[in-house]
């Protein structure tokens, strides 16, 4: 039973200074504002933002806002969402892995909480999943919200009946409310799948989005490999929520496990997928698949890539790694592009139109020795397009030193398009960096979180990788984060999901 608390929030402030999450992709996405309504802004999951306050004037005196105190209960795995109407009724809504979704005005002040049910306790042997590093397990996966019906979006893993459930919510944003015909359970709704769907073996991790009515939610296993798991990817249409569809791989295993979840460029549906069991005949591993509606795969070449080394990457569990980033690159043939990534620290460029079967990448660069897993910023300055991300075992890259772990790779046109190592500066921990321009090219900085390691906020330029801000001083410390979390724009502000606290950081 949904337990719904309601707090009356008696005074409330607008926010101010001009700003917009921008997709960078090309999704076709709608203009709502600061709004920030799933991962990295938007499906593309580029990450890039446009807000006219981040100078890199201002942003070196960035600052984090004591005075913008929101807690909540459990720690933060998703991506923070925000909500503009603007000014006062704004929201900013954060989901934790102990099943509570609480929603925030701007000055940290709480709207309202709910509590989706009992997370599951991990590992949990008694379900064959002995394995697996987040516990409890809750809410993981970043929600997706639908501004023009008010609806968060999200998946919750659940202990009922003394078992694991996947559901899926739809919440009222005004409230918190459950709509009528939502949840629904994940397995009993495929149950006449001619794959099970097993919730106990399978984690949400990856963001979920919003195409054409319906909802895309990812699903892979825990880490460690444990039970009888596959990549799946569900789709739920908003006004029939009891007639979902589904992908599942042929090989166990062969996860969509990843942060960035499915990414679209507004018209399909992308899934990256990771290593399967391993055999001689592909079966649907280390691949990248586009998706029609309800999340149907025709099985032909021009609507998957592997690449040739797909048997070796699954017996070395070097897992093809997602989002697929749609990327409009003008003067490069092909220039509907998609970027993707690898445990094995490949950057790759495919042809969005065709990605053309198991073969040879349009481009691809050995970034890095060890595996690109977080969610990548994707950005344009003034001068060239780039990609950033976390990774380490970087050589022949400028700036490079003993700590460097973000490293951004220039995409050039041509053709076909060229891949190169532009900067590598460091610390940036185990966050997912994002960007901000002023304008959508100028003064370009990544941020990055430095999750798990200094619990700090971190500022590069975007073109140089200069430090632009350096983390700040003691009462910038954001406490506990968690692997792969990243931060949010909206308004001059940015904003951190960290555990059992969401902060602010302003340059005012």
């Amino acid at each position: 039973m949904t337990r719904l608390t309601w707090l009356i929030v008696a005074s409330a402030i607008a926010c101010g200074g001009g700003s917009g999450g921008g997709d960078g992709g090309g999704s076709g996405s709608a203009d709502h504002g600061a709004s920030v309504l799933e991962l990295h802004a938007g499906p593309s999951r580029a990450g890039a933002y446009v807000d006219a306050a981040f100078t890199p004037a201002a942003a070196a005196a960035l600052h984090r806002d004591t005075s913008f105190h929101a807690t909540y209960s459990g720690a933060a795995f998703a991506q923070a969402l925000y909500l503009d109407r603007g000014g006062a009724r704004d929201l900013v809504i954060a989901a934790t892995v102990a099943n509570q979704v609480t929603a925030f005005d701007p000055t940290g002040a709480m709207v309202w909480q709910v509590d989706l049910g009992t997370p599951q306790p991990m590992p949990n042997p008694t379900e064959a999943a002995d394995c697996g590093n987040v516990n409890p397990l809750g809410v993981t996966g970043t929600p997706v919200i639908d501004p023009a019906s008010g609806t968060l979006y999200l998946n919750a893993m659940v202990r009922d009946g003394n078992a694991a459930h996947h559901r899926i919510f739809a919440l009222a944003v005004d409230t918190g409310a459950t709509r009528p015909g939502w949840p629904i359970d994940v397995a009993t709704a495929l149950a006449s799948s001619a794959t099970p769907f097993v919730s106990a073996a399978e984690n949400q991790r990856g963001g979920l989005t919003l195409v054409g009515g319906r909802i895309y939610v990812p699903y892979g296993g825990h880490a460690g490999d444990c039970g009888h798991y596959r990549g799946w990817v569900v789709s739920v249409p908003v006004d029939q929520p009891g007639a979902p569809t589904a992908f599942a791989t042929v090989s166990t295993q062969a996860g969509a496990w990843t942060p960035g979840g499915v990414s679209s460029d507004g018209t399909s549906v992308f899934a990256v997928f990771g290593n399967g069991q391993g055999g001689t005949i592909w079966a649907q591993s280390e691949t990248v698949i586009r998706f029609g509606a309800g999340a149907t795969f025709s099985g032909g070449a021009r609507d998957f890539w592997a690449p040739t080394n797909w048997p070796a990457l699954d017996q070395t569990d070097k897992d093809l790694a997602g989002p697929a980033m749609p990327l409009d690159l003008p003067g490069a043939t092909p220039s509907a592009l998609l970027v993707a990534f690898g445990k094995d620290g490949n950057v790759y460029l495919l042809a969005r139109d065709n990605l053309g079967g198991i073969g040879s990448p349009v481009a691809q660069l050995p970034a890095t020795s060890n595996e690109i897993l977080n969610t990548p910023t994707l950005y344009r300055t003034a001068s060239a397009t780039y990609v950033a991300f976390r990774g380490h075992g970087v050589t022949g890259c400028p700036g490079l030193t003993g700590g460097s772990n973000v490293v951004s790779v220039k995409i050039t046109p041509g053709s076909p398009p060229q891949l190169s190592l532009a900067w590598c500066a460091g610390s940036g921990g185990n966050g997912s960096p994002i960007t901000t321009t002023t304008d959508g090219t100028a003064n370009p900085i990544v941020w990055v979180v430095g999750a798990e390691t200094d619990q700090r906020l971190h500022g590069y330029d975007g073109d140089t990788g200069a430090v632009v801000f350096a983390g700040g001083g003691a009462n910038d410390v954001l406490g506990s984060t968690s692997r792969f979390i990243t931060p949010i724009v909206a308004k001059g502000r940015i904003f951190v999901a960290a555990d059992g606290q969401l902060h602010a950081f302003t340059t005012h």
